[in-house]
């Protein structure tokens, strides 16, 4: 028996660490495996047969080893560990931009599971014919909790949760520090440029050569800060922008990228962009993304900001407004309309700021722009897509400078170019983990040229201090210092990630939300609710507790609110705020059809109510009743938010497509995209055709009632309907239009086919970051009328 259980062992061995250590791993995850590996032998050796001491230290080296998959997963998908995001993440949904790239690897990550375990109850039953030993067994039971606790995963989600239950540090007042709200006679106009996770770490020419000679020789002509690193909330774009200008982290009572429902963004802070309009200048701000993701818009308009341009804005203005990837317009485009900007407002002689945002280099693959010459680099011998990225983007970025240095108001001008954040897992990630890792910060200054490398150690929080330093403001901004002229709290503290987190209350505090909601008023026109000074987007999900009101917002990252309400407690006081017919199929099956605003407030174990918001301003107040708790009312509950969208059904005598699920008659369906305000398209990245199969045959002779548009190149066509051996032909424009098809069933079929000529990939009316979809007929409802005779 020891034979194989050896060669077993040397396996597990070999697939831990070579999943595990590949990279260079901190001594404590050594240790923690070891500890680990002596329990699994131990008791698979020594302990005997027991079923309580087998069932105890499998759930902790089962809890070991979900501990390591989750870090090694949160690597895969944040390069950064188990951070905020990660926990944010462990209670809602990764669902939202870009997340159908990582379907696979998360099967994966899960069937992994799935092996370890089954590898593991095999491996400690191994002799379980022997007799039971009291001490081995003890011994196996510690030397897993200890590999538990000595796993770097463990102490990650436990500093996580402290973070999140402290109440602040007392020494945060006394390094927050409020800047001057403007600058005494400006002189310069500023062009701040954000590379999308163009991380300094790719400049490295001799880790990766010729990667980037364009802006690179600009950084060595520049102030180039070398040691700029990043901190906790600063680990994502809108985190970045609000750090570099703000001089604090994002932290918030909601996840970061949800911030698109809040109506303002730290109302009370003094940060770069309202520095600057309080002295004279127009603030701009230029990127190819929608500006409502992650709630760019509402930080911009809250801090100076008055002029904004994203995909929406660009898409009337730009030359060829069809040339997007999987975010909006790709860079050159982007950039060109940067520059004209630039011209138009250098030319007015007004003061002003451009600042402007990447796309192209964003994970897991990145984009690369038509007008490039650098279209593709090889690594490893390999075409490699995020280089690739890299390596055109920084050729648009150093073409945009070039013309700036080129033009006659260069000398009145400071070009800042900047990463947003560290670049995530793409396909250079890990070729990037063998680096020394720091965000890009370098200044080109048009009325003082100079050249020097800083090698000063600072954060992103520095960024915007030191700019206002160089345009003749203070030298600080929040937790950040100017880096010429201050010294940085990542010099003040040697552990600033974890001083950070110290810090987080105190941050979150500066939100000033509410901690009570006795009244609310909703307004239809804005779809906004207002409680206790606070204004939100709809939908939104309100966890109410005696001191504390916790927005949960909707967003592209997060999970729809019923399922982030299916999270909560049974005694959990909620408010939910949302379309009626999501909450109608639980508490007001009369609502159930109604895309109208409702409100649902209780607890899921007690009482719900469910109003329908009927005026254009609604005014409501809470009603939150102490009930006893059925705890097969909240697992009622809890199942029936739980349902995916197309297994919901609803009683209706059609399929109406604005609504979630189908009608009660309708088994199952299939090529067709999720629900929008009027309806829902075909989409061929989910089935060729659109099939809709009923639990019943269909009628031996009945109307098909089709109300549809059709999209791009569909319009115009002939648009094959089937039922059984029967094809009828409808054609439709691209407004909504009612069709009657007679058919006639003889071979009780119970299929309904229809087959878009020409699906058109576009990503119009799509979730930002998510993959074209191919579109072919938009449908509104689809009506089965038995015919007599």
């Amino acid at each position: 028996m020891a034979a194989p259980l050896h060669c077993v062992s040397q396996k597990i061995l070999s697939i831990g660490y070579t999943a595990w250590f590949s990279e260079d791993r901190p001594l404590s995850e050594l240790l923690s495996f070891a500890l680990f590996l002596a329990s699994v032998l131990i008791y698979a050796w020594k302990a005997g047969r027991n079923t309580w001491w087998f069932a105890a230290t499998l759930t902790v080296l089962g809890l070991f080893v979900v501990l390591n998959i989750t870090l090694f997963a949160s690597d895969y998908f944040t390069g950064d560990g188990i951070n905020d995001a990660v926990l944010y993440t462990l209670t809602n949904s990764l669902t939202g931009a870009g997340v159908s790239k990582y379907i696979l690897p998360g099967i994966g990550i899960v069937l992994a599971l799935a092996v370890v375990f089954g590898a593991l109850g095999w491996i400690l039953r191994r002799r379980r014919h022997h007799p039971h030993h009291f001490g081995y067994s003890l011994l196996a039971l510690l030397l897993a909790l200890a590999s538990v606790d000595a796993s770097p995963a463990f102490r990650q989600i436990t500093e996580l949760v402290k973070s999140q239950s402290r109440d602040g540090d007392p020494d945060f007042a006394a390094y927050y520090k409020e800047p001057s709200k403007t600058i005494p006679d400006p002189k310069l106009n500023l062009v701040y440029i954000y590379g999308e996770s163009l991380e300094r770490t790719y400049f490295d020419n001799d880790a990766f050569p010729d990667l980037t000679p364009e802006l690179g020789a600009l950084k060595n002509e520049s102030l180039d800060f070398s040691h700029t690193q990043q901190l906790p909330g600063t680990d994502y774009t809108i985190a970045g922008m609000v750090a570099s200008q703000c001089g604090i982290p994002l932290f918030a009572p909601f996840e970061g990228n949800a911030s698109a429902s809040v109506s303002s963004f730290f109302p009370q802070n003094i940060c770069l962009g309202d520095i600057l309009k309080n002295s004279g200048y127009q603030n701009y701000f230029v990127q190819g993304a929608n500006l409502r993701f992650a709630g760019k818009d509402v930080f911009l308009k809250s801090h100076g900001f008055d002029h904004l341009y994203g995909s929406e804005e660009l898409k009337s203005v730009v030359a060829d407004p069809h040339y997007r990837n999987d975010w909006g317009f790709y860079d050159d485009t982007v950039l060109d309309e940067a520059w004209k900007k630039f011209e138009e407002l250098s030319r007015s002689g007004q003061r002003f700021s451009l600042f402007t945002l990447t796309v192209d280099t964003h994970h897991p693959d990145g984009f690369i722009s038509r007008t490039c010459n650098r279209k593709k680099y090889d690594f490893d011998g390999k075409p490699n897509q995020s280089f690739s990225a890299v390596s055109c983007s920084q050729e648009n970025i150093a073409a945009f400078i070039n013309k700036i240095k080129a033009s006659p108001w260069f000398k009145d001008t400071v070009i800042v170019v900047s990463s947003d954040h560290l670049a995530m897992n793409n396909t250079a990630w890990k070729y990037l983990n063998k680096q020394d890792r720091n965000n890009l910060f370098f200044v080109i200054r048009g009325d003082k040229p100079q050249q020097e490398t800083l090698a000063v150690k600072r954060n992103t929080m520095d960024n915007g201090a030191t700019v206002l330093d160089i345009l003749g403001g203070d030298n600080f901004i929040g937790l950040g210092r100017s880096s010429l002229s201050g010294q940085s709290m990542s010099e003040v503290f040697l552990n600033m990630k974890e001083k950070v987190l110290a810090w987080k209350p105190d941050i979150v505090r500066l939100w000033k939300f509410p901690t009570e909601i006795k009244e609310f008023t909703i307004n239809q026109n804005k779809n906004m609710i207002a409680f206790s000074g606070s204004h939100f987007r709809l939908p939104l999900l309100l966890r109410v507790s005696d001191k504390r009101v916790e927005p949960l917002p909707e967003s592209e990252y997060s999970a729809p609110l019923r399922f982030q309400l299916a999270d909560f407690a049974p005694r959990d006081n909620f408010i939910w705020v949302d379309r009626c017919y999501k909450m109608g199929q639980l508490w007001a099956p009369e609502l159930a059809l109604s895309t109208d605003w409702c409100v649902s407030q209780g607890q899921l174990g007690g009482q719900q109510t469910v109003q329908h918001v009927d005026k254009p301003e609604w005014k409501g107040k809470t009603a939150f009743k102490d009930t006893v708790i059925d705890m097969e009312r909240y697992k009622g509950n809890v199942d029936t938010l739980k349902i995916v969208d197309n297994d919901i059904r609803y009683k209706a005598d059609s399929f109406i497509f604005n609504v979630a699920g189908a009608p009660e008659e309708v088994k199952q369906f299939s090529g067709i995209s999720r629900p929008e305000s009027w309806g829902r398209w075909s989409n061929a990245q989910l089935g060729d055709e659109v099939k809709i199969e009923y639990k019943h045959p269909l009628p031996k002779k009945f109307d098909l009632v089709i109300t549809a548009k059709a999209y791009g190149n569909n319009a115009s066509r002939p648009i094959p309907v089937r039922v059984g051996n029967e094809e009828q032909t409808i054609v439709l424009g691209n407004e909504v239009t009612t069709t009657t098809l007679h058919f006639e069933n003889p071979t009780d079929a119970d299929t309904l086919v229809i087959v878009p000529p020409e699906p058109v990939a576009t990503n119009e009316g799509n979730i930002l970051g998510h993959s074209p979809r191919k579109l072919g007929i938009g449908m509104v409802e689809i009506k089965v009328v038995e015919r007599e005779g």
